[in-house]
């Protein structure tokens, strides 16, 4: 690899002045090709590339300046100009033994070595230096073209002519190497230093075998020292050094060494590689993450760049990116063990245990010896329900490293796993008592909050406290506990302690904008995001909160809405989250055009990224483009392929597109990966069913009932499948067996829909009263008995029900909806207090604005009826029973033009409004 030398500023802006002054005056070629060699001597490249530039000014057909300028270029790692240089120099009869094995060099780092070897693979020189470094060159071509008996040939006749020539040497010692002879490459490399302790490439070498071969990191450092000592301006050198302190927590002084690399040679990408491993060892997650950008954009398909990025992207919890990276990282190099691993965690937190799993079988065998490897394969086991697998993982990992608080801790959690739950906690807790870190602590409150155990939960994080004082999380771990036992006032106390160590903690800040909305203090809990984003300007989380919440607020904001999520995108741009969120808000508020536009420069930005393919597929599709979508759903299930969700999303955009064939082989593909996916079940059924195949949908949810015998889902599906098929009275069994298994509203809701198209009306009422008895809180039910009610103009019965609902309810707006109709119709005062309380609990609902608007008519307040009734057909301009009710509200007012011309269009719609009677009605009395 060939030198590079930079002097220090002082000297350089001395030797720019000089040089400066040399060109403009009348130094004599003599005397610039006289500096020139000065300054090689000096391994000053730069300063002597300058002073033969202006010597060819004046003497172009300079061949000794020519060779020089070639040799200058060559170590100054610019090797395309040095072959032009040097073939130059050859023209101008400059002698073999001189031009062309630097010549052959520079081929060589250009990679051209089918030509290096066809143009000098015949070359006879004299000078034995000049031989041997000929040969060392065509050696390595050789060995780059695969042909390793021309190698060996090669670097044999170089020992020949030079048997202790430096590079010759250095390349035997690469190939001892290579058949793993450490003991013989370094014999070879301790000889070379004994003899020049200044050759830099041998102090290297040495370095990387100590590192890499021998895991001698500190021998290695001490080898990487002598090489920068040797070659003080050779990046190469700090290469070694700083991966080995970065590793070893040392990173101030590799620091020091990283701000001399950045000067050495800042654009390279190893040097931005190391950047970012060291800012990433100093948690500086936002530097790494932009330095791993940097570093794709330089090497996009580099596996150690793709390892670090996906590691960043794990760091942040996007788990999506990571898993990108990460899993490109080990397709590349799969010898890349951390990318492996961090593969194996972002599967693991994402849930996909199975997949974890197959990530980690390449390196977890019996003669494993890694504990923290063999611990995370316990976890994966753990997740994957393997409760006896993954203890054998933890104790293995245990006994490798008994001081390991972090292996003891999984241990515990294993055996509480396995059923051993008192064994656990008290282990837990001994763990947490003894050891100075936190996971035992962290993995007890864990415990203690799923079994809502708060007051224990509360102890052990006093206990977590005294480890970690000024850390926020206690405050937010806290907060969290006593949220669940419904001490608010607590609450908000302990997550505002919590930003009192750090008022940037997000988590912390959006429990308390929760807790503000709970209270109804909006403009509250909007000020804390705000304020967050005036401390922090590019924070996307408080952007996307801020964006939530005006979502949820009555009114139009969707240019808020928008601009804020734009934001967010501008802040993070590599992150998908943000991007989707606006494409699915835009979907909800029917602006497909945009979703579409928003979706597709996502995917320019993080191409192949499954998530933004998932949104552009949904959005082309709501755009009417089944083919495009159905394509971008696809690629998204290729990407994932261990993911069975990618495949049941396909499926229903398949079925949407009536293709029944594609959808049952996405379905079936899904149930491969995951067998008991009912949302799979489900929609095979239905396409089973499509295909006139009932016998297989039924087929299909009695496996649903082995696979689930304790829930009523299997055989709500083979009621289903049997009612679709005309067959009631099979229905009425299967939904009968699925109230015997578990108390489903959904299966009573089908019952009583069945015993009524049967004309068991009188059967229906008497069940659905029984189950309001015996389920006290379920409203699934009541609602559709009182809606039942509705439909057979028993307003008094609906009445009643929905007064029993709200009462449970009272934030119930369809309820109170549904009420003030019930209650219009029965003549009652109150009906249009209950459609003010519908709209006042959810604002800016169409059907809710609908009612309002009706009864107030009614009250012959037409002004703020035709008001109201404009803002629901702002929201759903196309519902012509919307325009229906307008125009009777028009009609009641007065307003008969107006009523005519919204009668005209609906009549003009035909058989595709089926109110063309009712619209005929109103228009003969107009």
């Amino acid at each position: 690899m060939p030198r590079q030398k930079i002097t220090f500023a002082t000297v350089a802006v001395a030797a720019a002045v000089a040089l400066l002054l040399a060109g403009c005056g009348g130094d004599s070629p003599e005397s610039l090709l006289s500096s020139a060699k000065d300054y090689i001597a000096k391994n000053d490249y730069k300063a002597a590339t300058i002073q033969i530039k202006n010597l060819l000014q004046k003497q172009p057909d300079s061949a000794e300046a020519r060779l020089l300028l070639g040799q200058s270029l060559l170590a100054t790692n610019d090797p395309a100009a040095a072959e032009i240089e040097l073939r130059k120099a050859s023209e101008l009869k400059q002698p073999d033994d001189r031009v062309v094995p630097k010549l052959a060099q520079a081929l060589l780092l250009q990679g051209k070595s089918k030509k290096l070897i066809e143009e000098f693979s015949a070359t006879q020189l004299t000078a034995p230096a000049a031989i041997a470094e000929l040969q060392t060159a065509l050696a390595s071509a050789y060995a780059a073209e695969r042909d390793q008996a021309a190698s060996a040939k090669a670097l044999e006749k170089a020992l020949a002519a030079e048997p202790q020539n430096p590079g010759a040497l250095l390349l035997q010692a690469r190939q001892k190497l290579a058949t793993r002879d450490t003991d013989g490459a370094l014999a070879l490399l301790d000889g070379l230093i004994q003899r020049d302790g200044k050759n830099g490439d041998a102090w290297r070498l040495k370095g990387d075998i100590l590192q890499y071969a021998l895991n001698r990191p500190d021998d290695a450092l001490a080898s990487y020292r002598k090489a920068i000592e040797a070659q003080p301006n050779d990046a190469r050198g700090y290469f070694g050094a700083v991966g080995i302190l970065t590793r070893q927590g040392k990173l101030d002084d590799a620091e020091k060494d990283m701000a001399t690399l950045r000067k050495v040679m800042g654009k390279h990408p190893e040097t931005i590689y190391l950047d970012t491993q060291l800012a990433y060892a100093k948690k500086d997650f936002p530097k790494a993450r932009q330095l791993a950008q940097d570093l794709l954009r330089a090497a996009p398909t580099n596996a150690r760049a793709l390892e670090i990025a996906g590691g960043i992207e794990l760091q942040r919890n996007a788990l999506v990116t990571a898993e990108e990276y990460l899993a490109k990282a080990v397709q590349g190099d799969g010898s890349l063990s951390m990318a492996r691993r961090w593969l194996a965690m972002t599967y693991l937190r994402a849930g996909q245990a199975a997949k974890a799993q197959a990530t980690l079988a390449p390196v977890i065998n019996d003669a494993t010896a890694d504990p923290t490897l063999l611990s995370l394969a316990g976890e994966v086991s753990l997740m994957g329900g393997d409760a006896k697998k993954a203890e054998e993982y933890f104790a293995r990992a245990s006994k490798l490293d008994p001081t390991d608080g972090r292996k003891r801790t999984a241990l515990a959690m294993s055996q509480m796993a396995s059923g051993k739950l008192e064994a656990g906690l008290e282990q837990l807790q001994d763990i947490a008592a003894s050891d100075t870190g936190t996971s035992a602590d962290m993995a007890l409150i864990s415990t203690q909050m799923r079994r809502r155990e708060f007051d224990k939960a509360l102890k052990a994080i006093d206990g977590l406290e005294k480890k970690a004082q000024n850390s926020p999380a206690i405050g937010q771990l806290r907060g969290s506990a006593l949220l669940a036992k419904n001490d608010l006032g607590g609450a908000r106390k302990s997550f505002e302690s919590s930003l009192a160590h750090d008022p940037n903690f997000f988590p912390s800040i959006a429990a308390l904008a929760t807790l503000d909305m709970a209270e109804r203090k909006p403009e509250q809990a909007r000020k804390r995001f705000e304020d967050l984003l005036a401390r922090e300007p590019k924070n996307a989380r408080a952007m996307v909160a801020l964006a939530e919440m005006q979502a949820r607020e009555p009114g139009d904001h969707k240019k808020r809405i928008v601009d804020l999520l734009t934001q967010a995108i501008d802040a993070d741009a590599t992150e998908a989250g943000p991007r989707v969120m606006l494409v699915d808000y835009l979907l909800r508020e029917q602006d497909v055009k945009q979703a579409v536009s928003v979706a597709q420069a996502g995917l320019a930005a993080l191409p192949d990224n499954p998530a933004l393919l998932d949104a552009v597929g949904r959005a082309q599709i709501a755009a009417g483009d089944m083919n495009q979508g159905t394509t971008m759903l696809a690629r998204v299930a290729a990407l994932q392929p261990q993911s069975a969700a990618p495949l049941v999303r396909l499926a229903d955009a398949q079925m949407l597109d009536k293709n029944t064939a594609a959808a049952d082989q996405s379905l079936r593909r899904a149930l491969e990966l995951q067998p008991n996916l009912v949302d799979a079940q489900r929609r095979l059924i239905a396409v089973r069913l499509e295909q006139g195949r009932a016998a297989d949908a039924i087929a299909i949810a009695r496996t649903v009932q082995k696979q689930r015998p304790t829930e009523s889902v299997g055989f709500v599906l083979e009621g289903d499948a049997r009612m679709a098929n005309k067959d009631a009275a099979g229905a009425l069994v299967a939904y009968q067996s699925g109230l015997k298994a578990a108390p489903s509203s959904e299966a009573m809701v089908r019952l009583l829909t069945t015993l009524r198209s049967t004309g068991k009306g009188a059967e229906a009422e008497r069940q659905a009263d029984a189950w309001r008895k015996a389920q006290p809180t379920d409203i699934v039910v009541p609602m559709f008995q009182a809606e039942m009610a509705m439909g057979e103009k028993r307003m008094a019965d609906a009445e009643k029900i929905y007064l029993e609902v709200v009462k449970k309810q009272p934030n119930n707006a369809v309820a109170y909806n549904n009420l003030a109709w019930v209650s219009s119709e029965l003549k009652r005062d109150n009906a249009l207090s209950y459609a003010e309380k519908a709209n006042e609990l959810v604002p800016n609902e169409a059907a809710f604005i609908d009612t309002w608007a009706a009864l107030l008519a009614d009250k012959q307040d037409y002004k703020k009826a035709i008001e109201l009734q404009t803002k629901a057909l702002g929201l759903q301009g196309n519902n012509p029973l919307f325009k229906l009710n307008m125009a009777r509200i028009y009609a009641k007012a007065g307003q008969k033009t107006e009523a005519r011309q919204l009668l005209d269009d609906l009549a003009k719609q035909g058989d595709k409004f089926a109110g063309q009677a009712e619209v005929e009605k109103l228009r003969a009395t107009l």
